[in-house]
């Protein structure tokens, strides 16, 4: 039932563009891997063969740790709502802080939310439908608005602090290089 392609096509770019949520995951060959839900309308399709998503301040800094430290990437969509499919892009990610010299040129691309912390550049090596059929059928209400409220709330100087508290090694001691950042 899975179909695998090369690149992004017009299909595809469309059913991403219609998903209110996707999953990221990513490990080093010796850490623990990380599966994050993401949302708020963060995604975006480059081009055929490249991704991007706007990564907000959270708990924890794992992508970022491990695409530095690895690269491998892997997004997952799939539909709760209309024909069932999933969705997976395989790549090779690489993190952009705010004061890396590609910053300015994708911010733009992205909602202007608070607490924005970096961007996660894909290149996609591979993409992979499958069916979907045993998911289930959820209704989207609304974005949650409590983690832009919180970053918001912090300011400029208190996000930075809770980076440096909270940002600047994964759980299994890696750097991230949020400090770039400051």
């Amino acid at each position: 039932m899975a179909n695998q392609y090369d690149h992004i096509n017009k299909r595809i770019q469309k059913f991403i563009e219609a998903q209110k949520i996707f999953f990221v995951a990513t490990a080093t060959g010796d850490s623990r891997i990380n599966l994050s839900p993401k949302g708020m309308d963060t995604f975006r399709v480059l081009d055929p063969n490249r991704v991007a998503w706007l990564n907000l301040t959270g708990s924890g800094n794992e992508t970022a740790a491990h695409l530095q430290a690895d690269g491998r990437i892997t997004i997952m969509l799939c539909s709760f709502e209309g024909p069932p499919m999933i969705l997976r892009i395989y790549g090779r990610g690489r993190v952009i802080h705010p004061k890396h010299k590609d910053w300015d040129t994708l911010i733009g691309l992205f909602p202007d939310l608070s607490g924005k912390r970096q961007i996660i550049d894909t290149q996609v090596e591979m993409v992979q439908t499958s069916c979907g059929m045993s998911i289930p059928y959820y209704d989207f209400r609304e974005e949650r608005r409590e983690l832009d409220d919180w970053a918001r709330d912090k300011g400029e100087d208190g996000i930075k602090d809770y980076w440096k508290q909270k940002n600047e090694k994964s759980i299994d001691g890696l750097p991230t290089k949020i400090e770039e950042s400051y």
